[in-house]
């Protein structure tokens, strides 16, 4: 049986509260108590050191434990820094320091998602007395050369590693623990909506609740979109978005529905062929199809788009949606013991500024519907 983990936010929280704990009392905790929120329970995280760095801020580190997650953070040491301030503002300030990651589209924002601002925030809030306020700032030591082995920067993520999530938990990757988890998950949403947004990573699931879809609806899919797919449909789902980033997502266009990219890549060759499908002159078809990433050829096919005045990465990536929504339908059919499909798909594929990129019809109409 694979052992959980935690999340890297729950791990800068336990941090700052220990860093907390030693400016109030002077004293160290070798353990921090965190409400995880997510689900609503408590972990309880060892704590590898404490000092203060002045009179009025202090230090504390611990380590990265994803259970048996194959997560490259493992063991990676998190530090919190806390220190009183005085003034106006919130009763907690929350900042990125070395290793966090910065938002390209948000003017050097720190990459601190919404479930680690909530963690943290409500962690610390009641921690403190009225009128007190502090400054956490959050270090990841490893953080900026673990980001290069990382997708980050496909999202618009440099210099570091995202505080990103919904949950304290850190799910294991094993195949059959991480199928069986999420296959449950399934059955559960399966059995109170007739319509689920299915999101392969945790960007979508952020992105798809800051668009005002209903976080009881969404599902976590990671890599495994086929068996899921065919599984809602015997559950009489009777709708599915599938939410996604375009560079992953566009996978399924080429009949590849378990995404991970050591089974199969054919990205570059899917989007050539829409290109060619379309029309593209043969000359920017070779670039599309030599570019290193499917990030590199949107940004071509857009500065086209400039240059012709013919929105070529709306026409393709159009028609890329809509092979999505018709593989996704033959898959299913495929593997249905009555040998129909029906569930209806509908797909939505945004960039690396997480801004949506295009809708096919279906996704469309369902996106009105989820929002």
């Amino acid at each position: 049986m694979s052992r959980s983990g935690y999340t890297l936010p729950v791990f800068s929280c336990a941090a700052a509260v220990a860093a907390l704990h030693w400016l109030r009392h002077r004293q160290q905790l070798t353990v921090s108590s965190v409400d995880l929120i997510s689900p609503p329970e408590t972990a309880e995280i060892q704590i590898e050191q404490v000092a203060g760095i002045s009179e009025n801020a202090a230090l504390a580190i611990t380590r990265s434990d994803p259970g048996d997650n194959l997560d490259l953070t493992k063991n990676t040491p998190i530090w919190a820094i806390v220190s009183w301030y005085e003034g106006d503002g919130e009763s907690v300030i929350i900042q990125g320091g070395e290793g966090i990651g910065k938002q390209l589209n948000g003017e050097g924002k720190s990459a601190i998602y919404g479930y680690a601002q909530k963690l943290l925030m409500e962690n610390l809030q009641r921690l403190l007395t009225p009128g007190e306020k502090i400054t956490v700032t959050i270090i990841l030591p490893q953080g900026r050369s673990l980001a290069v082995r990382t997708s980050n920067a496909a999202f618009g993520v440099v210099e570091g590693l995202s505080l990103l999530g919904t949950t304290g938990i850190s799910q294991p990757l094993s195949t059959p623990d991480q199928l069986t988890a999420f296959r449950a998950d399934l059955h559960f949403k399966a059995s109170r909506f007739e319509s689920l947004v299915f999101c392969i990573g945790e960007n979508g699931l952020d992105l798809a609740q800051k668009l005002g879809i209903n976080s009881q609806q969404l599902v976590k899919t990671a890599n495994w979109l086929g068996p899921l797919l065919v599984e809602a449909d015997i559950l009489g789902v009777k709708e599915i978005l599938l939410f996604g980033y375009h560079g992953k997502l566009m996978k399924l266009a080429g009949g590849i529905f378990h995404t991970h990219h050591h089974l199969a890549d054919g990205r570059r060759e899917i989007l050539a062929a829409h290109c060619a499908i379309l029309g593209l002159p043969s000359s920017d078809i070779q670039v599309v199809f030599h570019s290193p990433t499917a990030e590199a050829a949107l940004q071509h096919l857009r500065s086209l788009d400039h240059s012709t005045g013919k929105d070529w990465s709306n026409q393709i990536y159009s028609s890329i949606t809509e092979t999505i929504d018709a593989r996704s339908q033959e898959y299913i059919k495929s593997h249905s013991d009555q040998g129909t499909a029906t569930t209806v798909c509908g797909s939505v594929l945004f960039d690396r500024d997480r801004q949506i990129l295009v809708q096919s019809k279906t996704g469309g109409m369902l996106m009105e519907k989820l929002c």
